[in-house]
């Protein structure tokens, strides 16, 4: 843990609480963390609605912060993204700066809030450390533009990046892939790996085999996801096996592969559960066999994380930061990214694992996810807060 006085830390976001997904579910835990360890916070993210909040109190992750809630409006080709008006972003930068005086800016995203922060914070002085949670994938499957159209916007949204991340003290990303990609993405070098981090006694580990074979998956039901290559591989696992999969999570994909189960035959043995509580969400790690993650877009993913907490064996797509994750025939198995058969024959060698083997997994993930423990990711970003040496 770092020495000296508390500090006063804005934290900028363009995806917060109510919003579900990695990078609001990060910056929720990152807060209330400093919450924890005596630090003023405040965040800067945007509105449920087309107004402005006064600064106010909001309870997260069970600590309470002071939230600046900007007017925001939905982004239509998204089910529930909301942004503010780029062109406005600059001016709210101004007004919560001037408001809040914080000793440290840390922005979660380059492209709308923090984009303005990091320009403003750099104007006067105030020092500002970016994470970047954002890859192309994510970008262009929430556009509806031909790709004619995206490539150029995004590669003039990437140069803009560089320049908003040179105005920082540091630039993290959750882990070394995902660092090796943005430097290798625009003209950057010493971005840092930190791990989002995950409280593991938030979780309910159950070791030994389950009553009943139980996929899981648990995320955004978008297309970078590719839920729909889950689905297609339950087809091809042994009947006999008796295998249910169970979907945790909303989006715009959601009616499209409630269709494709059906139309695949397998409706009757895949539940969409929708939004879930974080009690229902524990539940349904606790009681499943493996975790199944068929996504091309992950820059570390807090679901994974959060089975391995559960003592969940993990099959995952063999892409970006999952085999980060994922060790290969140790908690669990990598796939050829969209390759349904491979997919099928690692999940069925979970499923039909020897006891001892499948407890072995079990361990595996969670011996795995202990070094993303959430204090240690605390610790180096109060060390760069600081201007402090890292942690080792």
């Amino acid at each position: 843990m770092t020495s000296g006085r508390p500090l006063k830390i804005l934290i900028g976001c363009d995806t917060f609480a109510p919003d579900i997904n990695g990078a609001a579910r990060f910056a929720e835990r990152l807060a209330a963390g400093l919450v924890q360890r005596g630090h003023d916070v405040h965040v800067v993210a945007p509105n449920t609605a087309y107004r402005h909040s006064p600064a106010h109190t909001e309870v997260i992750e069970g600590e309470p912060m002071t939230l600046h809630r900007l007017p925001a409006v939905r982004w239509l080709p998204h089910d529930w993204l909301r942004f503010i008006w780029p062109w406005r972003s600059k001016h709210y930068a101004r007004k919560v700066l001037d408001a809040v005086q914080p000793d440290i800016v840390h922005i979660q995203s380059h492209i709308v809030i923090g984009r303005g922060l990091t320009r403003i914070a750099h104007q006067r002085g105030i020092p500002v450390v970016a994470t970047n949670h954002v890859m192309a994938e994510n970008i262009l499957d929430h556009t509806s533009m031909p790709d004619f159209i995206n490539r150029p916007v995004l590669k003039l949204a990437w140069a803009d990046a560089e320049r908003t991340f040179g105005m920082t003290r540091a630039v993290t990303t959750p882990t070394r892939k995902a660092a090796d990609f943005l430097e290798h993405t625009i003209d950057i070098e010493g971005v840092i790996p930190i791990s989002c981090g995950i409280d593991r006694r938030n979780y309910t580990p159950v070791i030994g085999p389950r009553e009943k074979n139980r996929i899981l998956f648990v995320g955004r039901l978008t297309g970078e996801k590719q839920v729909d290559v889950v689905l297609r591989a339950v087809t091809k696992i042994d009947p006999a096996l008796d295998v249910h999969f169970d979907i945790a999570g909303g989006g715009d994909q959601r009616k499209a592969l409630e269709a494709l189960a059906h139309q695949l035959g397998i409706g009757d043995r895949v539940t969409f559960h929708g939004r879930v509580t974080d009690e229902q969400l524990r539940e349904l790690y606790s009681r499943s066999s493996v975790f199944a993650i068929a996504s091309i877009a992950e820059l570390q993913s807090i679901v994974t994380m959060e089975a391995m907490a559960s003592a969940l064996p993990v099959v995952g797509a063999d892409a970006v930061a999952l085999p980060h994750l994922v060790h290969d025939g140790e908690n669990g198995y990598l796939f050829e990214p969209g390759n349904v058969d491979e997919l099928a024959d690692r999940l069925t060698r979970v499923l039909t694992a020897a006891p001892a083997d499948y407890e072995r997994m079990q361990r595996a993930s969670l011996d795995g996810v202990a070094v993303h423990d959430i204090n240690r990711t605390l610790d180096t970003f109060e060390a760069l807060y600081r201007g402090e040496p890292l942690p080792q």
